[in-house]
């Protein structure tokens, strides 16, 4: 199949907006409803639902999804391995990761990298950490810089960056605190964690062995907004040391004094293991020891 008309596929699954999908790819709206009218009579199936305001993909549509995913992946990497013997790697690299691991391993990852392939170019998108895992593993991006899970998916390849304890934060402004009547032991302040992820899944389970049920103020995406509601007195938030560290409020917080043992919060790079059958994805893989 038109490794094009899979990437216009991609890009309206993705963006479920015939406009941005048109504008991401540099065609018009009505080439990706062509192209979308065409799959689906080759296919003799209804990929997607539309109307004037919504794309929505059938149980179909998703199983195209992934099909146009894995298909336009190993099409790209049988494509770099066939210029493999040229003096220089070209081609596109997509890596995501949260704001702080932009700021925090990008720099040291990305300098020898860029010196050594300036060809790839890379395309970085950055967000919540908590889906990293998840959006390798369903094609959307080569790699990412993420959390370590409990139970690393088979397929997965991951190698460590850092170790970060997780600590639990409150306001440095005892105004704040007092304004709040948030006095005593930080059981009985509001909590503002994350939605899910890692630290959410540590934290839950740390609750239930001390049989203790805490009053959830605010449940985030993004451990940098939990500082910054931290910072405003909202309560407490759980957060990673190295997001505390490299925050611009970190002087607006405290470490409270009383933590619980959640355990190490490893952060590393993950790929597929089938995707380092790409010259470009191994070498950036090969730049972490």
């Amino acid at each position: 199949m038109d490794p094009q008309k899979l990437r216009l596929y991609i890009a309206l699954a993705t963006t479920r907006h015939f406009g941005r999908a048109a504008s991401q790819c540099h065609v018009s709206p009505s080439t990706i409803s062509r192209n979308l009218k065409y799959l689906e009579e080759e296919l003799a199936v209804t990929l997607m639902l539309r109307d004037n305001r919504s794309v929505s993909l059938t149980p179909e549509g998703e199983r195209f999804l992934r099909f146009a995913r894995e298909s336009l992946q190993q099409w790209e990497t049988f494509q770099e391995a066939l210029h493999q013997q040229s003096s220089e790697l070209r081609g596109q690299l997509s890596l995501y990761c949260s704001v702080t691991a932009s700021y925090s391993f990008l720099h040291d990852l990305l300098t020898q990298f860029r010196e050594r392939h300036p060809g790839i170019a890379i395309k970085l998108h950055t967000g919540d950490p908590a889906p990293a895992i998840a959006r390798i593993l369903n094609g959307q991006e080569d790699i990412a810089i993420a959390t370590r899970p409990e139970r690393l998916p088979s397929a997965l390849e991951f190698k460590l960056i850092s170790q970060s304890p997780l600590l639990l934060i409150g306001p440095s402004d005892t105004a704040l605190i007092h304004r709040n009547t948030l006095a005593g032991s930080w059981r009985d302040w509001p909590v503002i964690i994350p939605e899910e992820g890692i630290a959410r899944e540590r934290f839950d389970h740390w609750c239930r062995s001390q049989k203790f049920t805490p009053n959830i103020y605010a449940e985030v995406q993004g451990n940098e907004a939990i500082v910054s509601m931290v910072s405003l007195g909202f309560g407490v938030g759980l957060v990673p040391e190295i997001v505390l560290n490299n925050s611009p409020l970190r002087q607006r917080v405290t470490r409270l004094p009383d933590q619980p043992d959640l355990g190490p919060f490893e952060t590393g790079i993950c790929v597929l293991r089938r995707r380092l059958q790409s010259p470009i994805v191994s070498a950036l893989w090969a730049e972490i020891h």
